[in-house]
C-alpha cells in the first residue's frame, strides 16, 4: 500500500519539494500552509490549513486527512522560519516567535499525531532542523537555538515512543536554495549601532549562501532514502561537504580555534 506523507510548510522550498518527488514515487501526499488558497495552482498534492503554532488548525488538519485515508505513514515537520540579528538588538517578542514556530510547532504537531500512530502502530515522524543548530552562528545564534532545541528534544522523544512503533528522525539540512531569506525575520541595521557594520556584512553573505544553495530536489531524495529504512537513524545532514564537515571539525578543534574559523567565514576576524 502507498504510504501516506503529511508535510508541514508544504506550499514551497524544502517542503514543496519533498512532497513532489515523494509523489513520482507513488506516495500519497499531503502539505500544510497557514493560506492553502494561495497556493492551490502551483503545487501538485493537496494543501490542507495549518498553523503550527495554533494547535486547533494542526488537529483539524490531522482529522481531515485521517478521515479521508484511514492512516497517516509519515509525518515531516518542516514549517520553520529564519530570524536574524544582532541577539541584543533583536526584539524578545520576535525570538519567540522563533521559538514558537521552531520548536514548540513541531511539537504540537508531534503531540497531535501520536494517539493516531501509537493506534497503528507505527509510523515516521521526521523532523527537519539545521546543520546551523549544531554551532552558534553570529547574527543567526537565535535561529540557530531554535533548531538545537528541537535537535534535543528529539533524540529524547524518539526514545519514548519507540516502545509504541513511532519512530523519531532529525534532518539538518545546510543552504539550498529556497526563499527562506525573503521570508525570514531581519532585525533591522540600525545606523550608528555598534553592530551595524558586521551585522550588514553578515547578512549579505547569509542571503548569498541561500541563493546559491544545493538544489532542494537532494534534501527531497533524502526523505524518500529516510522512509524507506526499517531502522533509521536518530539524526542525518544533508548539503554541502564543507557545511557537513563543520559539524565534524567542532567536535576535533578546540572551541576556540574553532570560533576563530567561524569569525574568518563571517569576516569577522579583525
Amino acid at each position: 500500500m502507498p504510504k501516506v506523507v503529511f508535510i508541514t510548510g508544504g506550499s514551497s522550498g524544502i517542503g514543496k519539494a519533498i512532497g513532489e518527488f515523494l509523489l513520482t514515487k507513488e506516495c500519497i501526499v499531503y502539505g500544510t500552509s497557514r493560506h492553502p488558497e494561495n497556493y492551490s495552482s502551483t503545487t501538485k498534492f493537496p494543501l490542507v490549513a495549518l498553523d503550527v503554532t495554533k494547535p486547533e488548525t494542526i488537529t483539524e488538519a490531522f482529522k481531515q486527512v485521517i478521515d479521508k485515508e484511514g492512516k497517516i505513514d509519515v509525518v515531516v515537520n518542516n514549517a520553520g522560519v529564519g530570524i536574524t540579528g544582532p541577539i541584543e538588538e533583536t526584539p524578545t517578542n520576535e525570538m519567540r516567535k522563533a521559538f514558537d514556530t521552531n520548536f514548540f510547532g513541531p511539537l504540537e504537531v508531534i503531540k497531535a499525531v501520536l494517539p493516531q500512530l501509537r493506534k497503528q502502530k507505527s509510523g515516521h515522524i521526521i523532523n527537519v532542523t539545521s546543520i546551523a543548530a549544531y554551532m552558534g552562528l553570529p547574527y543567526r545564534g537565535i535561529y540557530s537555538a531554535s533548531k538545537a532545541a528541537l535537535e534535543i528534544t528529539i533524540e529524547a522523544y524518539r526514545m519514548e515512543t519507540l516502545q509504541f512503533g513511532v519512530h523519531m528522525t532529525n534532518i539538518a539540512p545546510g543552504d539550498f536554495a529556497t526563499n527562506i531569506a525573503a521570508g525570514r525575520y531581519h532585525a533591522p541595521i540600525l545606523e550608528g549601532s555598534p553592530y551595524e557594520k558586521d551585522y550588514g556584512e553578515t547578512l549579505k553573505t547569509m542571503n548569498d549562501h541561500v541563493q546559491s544553495g544545493g538544489d532542494p530536489l537532494e534534501m527531497a531524495k533524502a526523505v524518500y532514502k529516510i522512509i524507506q529504512t526499517n531502522k533509521p537513524a536518530v539524526r542525518y545532514r544533508e548539503g554541502a561537504f564543507i557545511q557537513r564537515f563543520s559539524i565534524v571539525l567542532k567536535k576535533i578543534l578546540p572551541s576556540k580555534t574553532y570560533e576563530k574559523m567561524l569569525m574568518k567565514h563571517y569576516h569577522l576576524d579583525k
